[in-house]
């Protein structure tokens, strides 16, 4: 039986990219893009590892890919496929046109003045995918659509402030012993 040793992946080494590495240790006079462009070099001509060029640049060994990356991001000389961030949602239970269309009901009775409840949209939404959703999935996916929740007037409309202030003139104020 043969044992193999934990091996990492090989290194792909970008022509472009180190070679725009070397120009900027030349020309700059910034100390972070002299380190990133230090994580680029040194794994890449001299061979070695994550650990020993963090060690060579006063880092963490965590902190030499992030540099590398930065590196990467500052130059754009090589292709990363238009990807600006992690972004986006990657659980998304229907598409963005998918949840207009199931609001769309409840939008027209929202309109005709009529007052929504969540429970009817929650077992409307959970029948529609098939499983369970929380409640703060539902109140999310108005918020994502611009819904927002409506809160009662501060006072009623057929309030009649000269009435009330009569009433507190005229009340009768009644101590009682503790």
């Amino acid at each position: 039986m043969c044992y193999s040793v934990f091996m990492a992946r090989p290194r792909r080494t970008d022509r472009q990219l180190v070679a725009s590495a070397r120009k900027v240790v030349r020309q700059t006079r910034d100390s972070l893009e002299l380190r990133q462009a230090l994580s680029v070099l040194l794994p890449a001509e001299l061979n070695v590892t994550l650990e020993q060029t963090a060690r060579v640049l006063g880092v963490g060994r965590a902190t030499v890919p992030r540099l590398q990356f930065g590196f990467r991001q500052r130059c754009r000389c090589t292709d990363d496929g238009g990807r600006k961030g992690w972004g986006g949602r990657r659980r998304a239970l229907m598409s963005f046109e998918e949840e207009v269309a199931f609001l769309r009901p409840w939008a027209e009775q929202a309109q005709a003045g009529g007052v929504l409840v969540l429970s009817p949209i929650r077992a409307a939404l959970a029948q529609r995918l098939g499983r369970k959703v929380a409640a703060s999935v539902v109140y999310r996916l108005l918020a994502r659509h611009g819904w927002r929740k409506v809160a009662p007037d501060s006072r009623h409309p057929k309030s009649d402030p000269q009435i009330q202030e009569a009433w507190k003139k005229n009340y009768r104020k009644t101590w009682r012993p503790c």
